[in-house]
């Protein structure tokens, strides 16, 4: 026998343990594993050796953050990951009441993106009955709240890594320059688009975080050079970037569909417009597999529509 093929001849291998093993294969961990089967993490522990004894094959390499499958796990998941879904969505469904309304669904991203775009595209969904628990976050917390069973989708800032979780583009954000109307007369767009960053020196940097990360990522894309310097206002929430900037605070990077109305009102003024601004795309994520919950796939279904005209 080839070294990279199982040898699952001498005995049935036992269902549950396949249905734990693809928990853990897509989770990265034995304890999200067990939180998403509503076991214990030794019970997992011992379920996956029981599977390596049988098989005769080491599944997982354990490391201090979890688990990386091996290429022989890799295998076994491609060919069990389908069956074991089937078969869990007829069991969901003979399990549920005909009255039992499904269980709400559990989405999660920037609290930005959620209050201006997500909600107001999912609200019309509560009429069919769809339930929501929304919350927001950095990308890095959701996605490893994800793959832990906490959260049925995750707008994500980046693509994650690694094939635990399936990603697919939602939107491209693009980023402006901008500053209310006193500071950009003060400034002068033309001197910007002109002289570059140095038409900005003196002028109030307002930013999310104190490494400024936005604007340098604007600086370096735009410019071609490293912002340096401390922002006079930081605040975690880009609405609040947006109405101190809008209040006269100085100047900020932000993502155009958040400054929108500001732009279209006048209260705030593009202070520079370049052939090729900086883009971010967002995606949406989830585990692999169809969900029990008939919900997710109509909550996902709108964001990939919506998203398309963020």
């Amino acid at each position: 026998m080839p070294h990279n093929e199982l040898d699952t001849s001498t005995a049935p291998l036992d269902i549950s343990l396949l249905r734990t093993f693809l928990a853990v294969h897509r989770a990265g961990s034995f304890t999200a594993a067990a939180r998403l089967l509503g076991l214990s993490q030794p019970t997992v522990t011992t379920q996956m050796r029981s599977l390596e004894e049988q098989l005769g094959r080491e599944l997982f390499e354990r490391q201090p953050r979890g688990v990386v499958p091996t290429s022989v796990a890799d295998e076994l998941a491609a060919e069990v990951a389908a069956p074991l879904d089937a078969l869990a969505a007829v069991a969901d469904r003979r399990g549920a009441g005909a009255d039992q309304p499904p269980d709400p669904v559990h989405l999660a991203g920037p609290a930005e993106l959620l209050c201006t775009r997500v909600l107001p595209a999912l609200a019309p969904l509560t009429a069919q009955g769809v339930r929501l628990r929304v919350t927001p976050g950095l990308t890095d917390e959701l996605l490893d709240g994800l793959r832990g069973g906490r959260f049925d989708l995750v707008i994500a800032t980046t693509r994650p890594r690694g094939r635990t979780l399936t990603a697919v583009p939602l939107m491209d954000e693009e980023f402006v320059l901008v500053a209310a109307p006193s500071w950009a007369e003060r400034i002068d767009p033309a001197r910007v688009a002109a002289e570059g960053p140095a038409a900005l020196h003196g002028a109030p940097l307002v930013t999310y975080a104190e490494d400024l990360p936005i604007a340098r990522r604007y600086w370096r894309h735009v410019f071609g050079v490293r912002l340096t310097g401390q922002a006079s206002i930081t605040v975690p929430d880009l609405r609040g970037v947006l109405a101190a900037v809008v209040a006269g605070a100085g100047i900020t990077v932000l993502p155009r569909y958040l400054c929108l109305d500001a732009l279209a009102t006048g209260a705030l003024v593009p202070l520079l417009s370049p052939e090729e601004p900086p883009i971010n795309t967002g995606y949406l994520t989830q585990r692999p597999g169809a969900s029990g919950n008939p919900h997710v796939a109509v909550v996902r279904e709108r964001l990939l529509q919506s998203g398309r005209t963020w």
